[in-house]
């Protein structure tokens, strides 16, 4: 038996483009000769659709385009397509996450999902009624079962903390399933794909002859989805691996011998891949073509103007410099040389002249005190004020540059450099994005080596250095990593070496800027543990650090 599969890019609530799509796809894999083809999870509504669940006429909508499905896909292929479908028990949530099988017409097998993660950036819970019944169904002498994605994910999920009373494909193997097949939307974090090919070879090794994980591609405001989908034989062998982050059609005959295939990950390569079609997807899914930021002189935003040239062409990206009378000539050189670099359309809008009628205004109130942080912010006030400005009159998406280590911190100013529409590098640490752009570099300078070797500065008062208010960012970055992603409490991270004072300050800073993070844009995600869904903490609160 051969088998297609359709990693696709769904775009929610776009039921017209999806379903066209999936018999693009099915036709092809016709044309191939392909028996069967697999799409991913919720292919025909995309995912995850969220609250437009709650909507009856998404529902219809859905169900109507299942049913076109059923009329226009190519006869003589049996087609694999996740979608929504009503629980008419009337028992528990109205909705379940489905996947149905269409043959020549008619819908010969459908499977709900049975575990339904309710974890870091997942709600399934809130909108489907888990399934209590696993099934297989027959296709030219192959028994095959069906696995929603978290239905593969029994044994990882005990790593969240998350406890399954069922094994959803130890069901299936009872049931005498030889191929399992798992139609995903498992969204990307760094080397996630090592982690679903090691879930595929324990299903093989419990019994199933051969695992297609079929994942979707393409992402939908934060989440990234990266493809990267596999099939494991029956020795546990990895014998395909789909390109990550793009879409993608394969055929396979299980029957056949394959080639075994080394599984092998570039760190960064991986990340650059994954942000670059994040902010692509985020930019046109929005009904936006062009992108525009502020442009420092600074390793941040020379790795965001890097990544929207990549994303969406130097023509669709414009950056500006926007000098105070902080700012370094250095540092506008080098604001130049990059957009040189790259190509891209450069301005300066001169700031002085604004910041000197806010002095000027505020003198009286502010009664002689010296100058702080507030004059500081308002520097970065007005920028992020221009920038807004120029979105409105060109339709143009400001993006914002700010990386995780600023996020964490409170490093950065609100309605400032947080005012935009989508952090590109909010989940990338501050060593990670000089790692990256090392990366960049590696065959010739794009990114001007004087960005990358000079130390770095929000240029908001003379002679600033981000490690006057921060530690240096290898220890911050480590504290970071211990406390969010680790969850370590500060005791703990202490008793690993690090300074006392040093680790309660930076816990205490994290804490108490949640306010600030709770009104910044989405950051695309590229962790197990970014701001945003992900990491749900109450912002008024006693500051308990933990």
């Amino acid at each position: 038996m051969k088998i297609a599969a359709g990693q696709i890019n769904s775009i929610i609530a776009d039921f017209k483009g999806n379903r066209e799509k999936i018999v693009e796809y099915s036709e092809k894999g016709v044309s191939r000769g392909a028996d069967l083809i697999v799409f991913p999870e919720l292919a025909l509504c995309g995912y995850p659709p969220m609250d437009l669940l709650d909507y009856n006429t998404f529902v219809e909508e859905n169900t109507l385009s299942l049913r076109w499905l059923q009329r226009h896909l190519p006869q003589n292929i049996a087609v694999v397509v996740g979608h929504v479908s009503l629980n008419i028990g009337g028992i528990g949530k109205k909705l379940y996450n489905s996947v149905s099988v269409i043959l020549n017409g008619t819908i010969i097998f459908s499977q709900n999902k049975t575990l339904l993660p309710t974890y870091d950036v997942f709600d399934e819970s809130r909108y489907f009624e888990s399934s209590t019944e696993r099934g297989i169904f027959e296709l030219h002498g192959q028994q095959i079962g069906i696995a929603i994605c978290e239905d593969l994910w029994w044994e990882a999920a005990r790593e969240t903390e998350t406890v399954y009373t069922v094994d959803p494909v130890k069901d299936l193997l009872d049931l005498g399933a030889q191929v399992v097949i798992v139609p995903s939307a498992s969204p990307y974090h760094k080397s996630k794909i090592k982690k679903r090919l090691s879930l595929c070879q324990k299903t093989v090794r419990k019994g199933a002859s051969s695992v297609l994980y079929l994942n979707s591609v393409g992402a939908n405001d934060s989440l990234i989805f990266d493809g990267n989908s596999i099939v494991v034989n029956k020795d546990g062998e990895l014998i395909h691996k789909s390109p990550a982050f793009e879409e993608d059609f394969f055929t396979i005959d299980l029957q056949l011998e394959h080639k075994k295939i080394e599984l092998t990950v570039n760190k960064y390569e991986e990340i650059e891949k994954a942000l670059v079609l994040g902010l692509r997807d985020y930019v046109h899914k929005c009904g936006f073509k062009k992108v525009h930021l502020g442009s420092s002189g600074g390793v941040d935003s020379a790795l965001v103007a890097y990544l929207a040239v990549k994303a969406l062409g130097a023509e669709n990206v414009k950056t500006f410099a926007m000098p105070s009378r902080y700012s370094s000539d250095g540092s506008l050189s080098d604001a130049k040389k990059l957009a040189d670099n790259l190509g891209v359309e450069y301005e300066i809008i001169a700031i002085e002249d604004l910041f000197g009628s806010f002095l000027n205004a505020l003198e009286p109130h502010f009664k002689d005190r010296e100058m702080d942080v507030a004059e500081e912010n308002i520097q970065a006030r007005i920028r992020g004020t221009l920038m807004m400005a120029y979105s409105n009159k060109w339709g143009s998406l400001v993006l914002t540059t700010g990386n995780k280590s600023e996020l964490a911190t409170g490093y950065c100013t609100l309605y400032g450099d947080m005012a935009g529409g989508i952090a590109v590098i909010g989940d990338l640490l501050k060593t990670e994005v000089f790692e990256l752009c090392s990366y960049i570099n590696r065959d010739n300078e794009i990114i001007p080596d004087n960005i990358l070797t000079k130390p770095p500065s929000a240029e908001l008062r003379p002679d600033q250095k981000d490690e006057d208010s921060l530690p240096p960012y290898d220890v911050l970055d480590g504290i970071l990593v211990e406390y969010l992603m680790n969850h370590r409490t500060a005791d703990e991270i202490e008793a690993l070496g690090y300074e006392p004072e040093t680790v309660e300050r930076i816990v205490g800073l994290v804490g108490r800027v949640e306010y600030k993070r709770g009104q910044a844009p989405p950051v695309l995600r590229i962790s197990e543990k970014a701001f945003g869904a992900g990491r749900r903490m109450p912002v008024a609160r006693k500051m308990y650090e933990v």
